[in-house]
């Protein structure tokens, strides 16, 4: 029985990490650890756009475990990252107000089934901005390390 729930699970974290529209592009790494078997830890940069807001660029690092689980897959990431959002083209500011006011815009797993860093776009009308929190989360037991990060828009 437990087996079978497992399965379902991981089938159910798979199909969800589908949906999201944001997909990060490798900038580049740097390792931090050496590792006498498999890869050595790195700390990765990576890009993705907004995908509801043309002209803005996220940049986000985090930790990537290496070795011989992290070869294969099954490691798991350590549960900080940073996020440096800019503008970086034309933003249509008509569409601002019909954003929610909170929502995912980009999602990765951090280990195999449980944990993963998520970006979250939070849109603050009165003060023209665009607010990005990067953070980690499992199913159960989260981490209220976090990072955020500012997109001024429109004229002020």
């Amino acid at each position: 029985m437990r087996r079978m729930l497992d399965c379902l699970l991981l089938a159910l974290v798979s199909l969800l990490s589908v949906t999201v529209a944001a997909a990060a592009e490798d900038i580049g790494s740097t390792n931090y650890r050496f590792k006498w078997l498999g890869p050595s830890d790195k700390i990765v940069v990576e890009a993705f756009d907004d995908p509801d807001v043309p002209g803005v660029t996220c940049y986000m690092s985090h930790a990537r475990t290496g070795g011989i689980k992290g070869a294969i897959g099954l490691a798991e990431d350590p549960g900080e990252a940073s996020i440096a959002c800019r503008q970086v083209g034309a933003i249509d500011t008509a569409k601002l107000d019909k954003l929610k006011h909170s929502e995912e815009v980009f999602s990765a797993r951090a280990s195999l089934i449980f944990k993963t860093t998520q970006v979250v776009r939070f849109w603050d009308a009165k003060r023209k901005a665009l607010v990005y929190l990067v953070y980690t989360d499992r199913i159960i037991d989260g981490s209220p390390r976090n990072s955020i990060s500012v997109v001024p828009v429109g004229e002020r």
